[in-house]
């Protein structure tokens, strides 16, 4: 076995050999396995690491490793059938029976099998994220002193005020409250504004993960259509009037899935509809780190540009940095700043100082306005590279809209393709994508696909990833 063989390799070899050693039997040292499989200690640190876990071995501190006994037999299971009523009873008639379905979210957060490549990937791949920089800052936040203690339950006020000057506008660091991500913060957002039951005014298609919050939280989705410009401001009137909703939740810039911006002169009619139904929009600013190199100067947040305190605003580091870099913020102004900081008092306590002094450091270094320029300049160049794979190999496919910022390209499919079967067979040729009805909170109006082209090593998956997505096309055609 050469050095270059991974855990994986080693931790087979090890598992097959298993077999020669009693229950309770001491496998060899970590030094021989060195010696013998000619790989680092790491390595095999690591193989028996994942033994471990499987229960194939026990590791002694001092002693070695050895096989695991048989482990007692399970006691027979008892019956949780009573659970189906209990969670389905939901007391009053005219409420919203909750309903807790993760499956739009793991498409993006599950790992594909090896060798296949990642197109449904919600997060930037380990080439694209600062690891060095959030190492360096980790390590400084550790030394700080008390960067161990209890912080603030607002958060620190250093990193409010960072986050208020990104925002802009007339935001200050009094509004800002440091959250645990964006799907924490918009969690709490909307079981702040809105009650059991309750509407709550949905971009269409939008974010699975935000229509999962709704739904278990036992609010109903109403889907208010997109254009190329954004939500469309006589349906959201319209909508506001039909359902008495008092919450509209939006991408004002680079909407998931499509990628749309709202125009300049949609800004302020959503923002005056809004406060006309007495509504308040949360504003999911998720992705403005990600801007591609080619983007022209992009539009402020709705909530600079508010101050009335109609916008409850959310944003967050994690996409431009790792998926468990969580900070973000939540921003909003008026009497439903302290609603909203009780129940993120309640829900969470506080977000761990460590990982909020490694947000301060890492921000204020050189390295970090260095990494969102390559990270622009990268995104910007994958983007091209599967937009014209996809128009050489895949022309059936329409790409109405090319986003200047973001990490996927949304496509529509000819009607009548079956789009569970496209995903399917699209597996079965290596490549992970993401079907489009999840992003819809009722009927589509056709089939969509979501491709990432962040979640991948480079140029080359991409090209090979087309290349494999053609078969799967031509399988279901």
């Amino acid at each position: 076995m050469q050095e270059r063989s991974s855990v994986a390799d080693l931790a087979e070899q090890l598992r097959r050999e298993l077999d020669r050693y009693s229950p309770g039997g001491k496998l060899p040292s970590s030094r021989s396995l060195v010696e013998r499989f000619r790989v680092s200690p790491v390595t095999v640190s690591r193989a028996l690491a994942q033994l471990t876990a499987e229960g194939l071995v026990v590791t002694r501190p001092g002693a070695g490793a050895f096989r695991a006994r048989p482990r007692t037999p399970l006691a027979a299971a008892g019956d949780t059938s009573w659970q189906e009523v209990a969670l389905s009873a939901d007391g009053a008639a005219d409420v919203v029976p909750r309903t807790v379905d993760a499956s739009g979210v793991t498409v993006c957060l599950a790992t594909p099998p090896p060798g296949v490549i990642e197109f449904s990937g919600g997060y930037p791949h380990p080439l694209l994220q600062p690891e060095k920089a959030m190492a360096a800052a980790l390590s400084r936040a550790g030394r700080r002193p008390g960067a161990w203690g209890r912080p603030p339950l607002d958060g620190l006020p250093e990193l409010r005020e960072w986050f208020a000057r990104e925002i802009g506008g007339t935001v200050t660091a009094a509004e800002v409250l440091i959250a645990a991500g964006g799907q924490s913060a918009l969690t709490t957002a909307l079981r702040a504004l809105a009650p059991p039951g309750a509407p709550v005014l949905v971009e269409s298609p939008t974010y699975p993960g935000m229509l999962a919050i709704a739904r278990a939280a036992g609010l109903r989705p109403v889907p208010v259509p997109v254009d190329s410009d954004g939500v469309k401001p006589a349906l959201l009137a319209d909508a506001f009037r039909a359902t008495g909703a008092r919450v509209f939740v939006c991408q004002p810039l680079f909407q998931n899935p499509t990628g749309a911006v709202l125009a300049p002169e949609r800004r302020p009619e959503v923002l005056r509809i809004a406060r006309e139904a007495g509504a308040f929009v949360v504003e999911d600013d998720f992705v403005r780190r990600l801007v591609h190199e080619d983007a022209g100067p992009l539009p402020r947040p709705l909530a600079a540009d508010d101050p009335d305190g109609v916008v409850v605003h959310v944003c967050s580091l994690t996409k431009a940095t790792s998926p468990s870099f969580r900070v973000g913020a939540l921003t909003a102004r008026g009497p439903v700043l302290e609603r909203l900081r009780a129940i993120q008092v309640v829900d969470t306590f506080f977000v761990p100082r460590p990982l909020q002094e490694a947000a301060l450091e890492l921000v204020g270094s050189p390295a970090w306005p260095r990494h969102l320029r390559t990270l622009s300049a990268e995104l910007r160049a994958r983007r091209d590279v599967m937009t014209a794979g996809l128009r050489l190999h895949l022309p059936e496919l329409s790409l109405p809209h090319i986003p200047s910022g973001g990490y996927h390209l949304w496509l529509r499919l000819p009607d009548g393709t079956d789009e569970p079967a496209l995903t399917s067979a699209a597996l079965r040729t290596g490549v992970a994508i993401t079907p489009g009805r999840p992003y819809f909170s009722a009927e589509p109006p056709a089939g969509h696909l979501r491709l990432s082209f962040a979640a991948v090593a480079g140029a080359g998956e991409i090209v090979e990833g087309v290349r494999r997505l053609r078969g799967a096309w031509d399988e279901v055609r």
